[in-house]
């Protein structure tokens, strides 16, 4: 229900209060092909406030300078608004931006691409549109890091769209972005178990899969972390490995994405073992891939010029775990074991929680909680050994 209606000349629009207390301003800009009145809407606190922005509004759809907003599209907003960043900043930030959005709108890089959200109304878009959006993304494997970027630039499209009084109200604006659920605890891999896959990985048909898995047993990647590395993360010479970035699973297919958190971006020592399969990979690789002009350590199998598909470790790991007759093993139980036979040694816990690129060192004690307890029931000493740490036992 609205209250204080008062009639203005043609052209003029209509002023209204609403029962929050709020004007509201509407201008007729035409029909639609249903034969309904197409309206732009204003609100301000004020009458005056609101009767001024609609005198704006009134004078640019005059001129033709403003679009109909059930005629734009969500998709074709974001395109506008890209035109106009590419005359703001460098190619490589307008590029960082697409990415971002074409998350959220696929057919900004594939027109062909299925776009539910693109292809909305401007004004028909609500928040539970962007919260069931950023959930899917969170559960197709996007970093929160990643997720977190898409919703402050369609934060920043609706923003626009707000300000030019295209929308009511920005539907982003109440979304957050959720946290990550905590990771499944993993299984630690016994050292016999550790023995034969290494030797096992070692033999592999295809030298990419054996190395990718040694990874993440040697040094505690995260599957994604190792599908993402460039030659340019490795320095074979100084022995160091750096994690910027990670390929993961985004609707079936791979998708460039952050790493999980902050901490997730480190350089790690390589250790000798490994820096000699990874120097003799490169010679593999190089005599496979070399003339290709491509950066991946590991290129895929139909299509090169991106990594391996997220899913293939886990298939080759499945095959090799049959083949020696383990238990179940998943790609993410080698980085566990990785942890748990760090700590078993007694590394120090913020070691170890740095070498997992874990947010915090909590997290590291939480997850492995059960190592650290068995480390500690070792730690017994008589009160003579405490007060004279020197003298010896009787």
């Amino acid at each position: 229900m609205v209250v204080g209606k008062r009639k203005r000349g043609n052209g003029e629009g209509t002023i209204v209060r609403r029962p929050d207390g709020r004007w509201m301003g509407q201008l007729m800009v035409g029909y639609g092909p249903d034969g309904k009145p197409k309206r732009l809407t204003v609100y301000g606190r004020t009458r005056q406030e609101a009767a001024a922005k609609l005198a704006e509004l009134a004078a640019q759809h005059h001129k033709g300078l403003l679009p109909s907003p059930e005629a734009i599209t969500v998709r074709e907003w974001a395109s506008r608004w890209l035109e106009r960043k590419a005359r703001e900043v460098r190619p490589k930030t307008l590029l960082l931006y697409r990415d971002e959005l074409a998350y959220a709108l696929p057919s900004l890089k594939d027109p062909q691409a299925k776009d539910p959200l693109g292809s909305m109304r401007l004004q028909a878009v609500q928040p539970a549109h962007v919260r069931a959006l950023l959930d899917d993304l969170a559960e197709r494997g996007l970093s929160v890091r990643t997720v977190k970027k898409v919703r402050e630039k369609l934060h920043t499209l609706f923003e626009e769209a707000l300000s030019l009084e295209l929308v009511a109200r920005n539907p982003v604006a109440p979304v957050k972005v959720k946290a990550p659920a905590p990771e499944k605890a993993g299984r630690a891999l016994e050292p016999g178990e550790v023995d034969a896959l290494l030797e096992a990985l070692d033999t592999y048909s295809d030298p990419r899969m054996g190395l990718a898995l040694h990874l993440g047993l040697a040094l505690g990647l995260r599957r994604g972390e190792v599908l993402g590395l460039q030659w340019e993360d490795l320095d074979l010479e100084e022995g160091l490995l750096t994690v910027r970035r990670a390929w993961v699973a985004v609707g079936g297919r791979g998708a460039i994405s952050d790493p999980k958190t902050p901490n997730a971006y480190r350089t790690l020592p390589i250790p000798h073992s490994t820096l000699v399969r990874l120097r003799a990979y490169r010679a593999w690789w190089e005599g496979t891939f070399g003339g290709l002009g491509i950066p991946w350590v590991f290129p895929g199998t139909k299509d090169p010029s991106r990594p391996l598909n997220p899913n293939s470790p886990n298939h080759a790991l499945r095959r090799i775990a049959q083949r020696l007759g383990l238990e179940r093993v998943r790609v993410h139980d080698l980085r566990h074991s990785y942890g748990t036979l760090y700590l078993a040694r007694r590394v120090p816990l913020e070691v170890v929680s740095e070498r997992l690129g874990h947010a915090n060192p909590t997290i590291t004690l939480n997850r492995y909680r059960h190592v650290l307890e068995e480390e500690r029931r070792g730690w017994v000493m008589d009160l003579e050994e405490l007060v004279k740490p020197n003298r010896a036992k009787a």
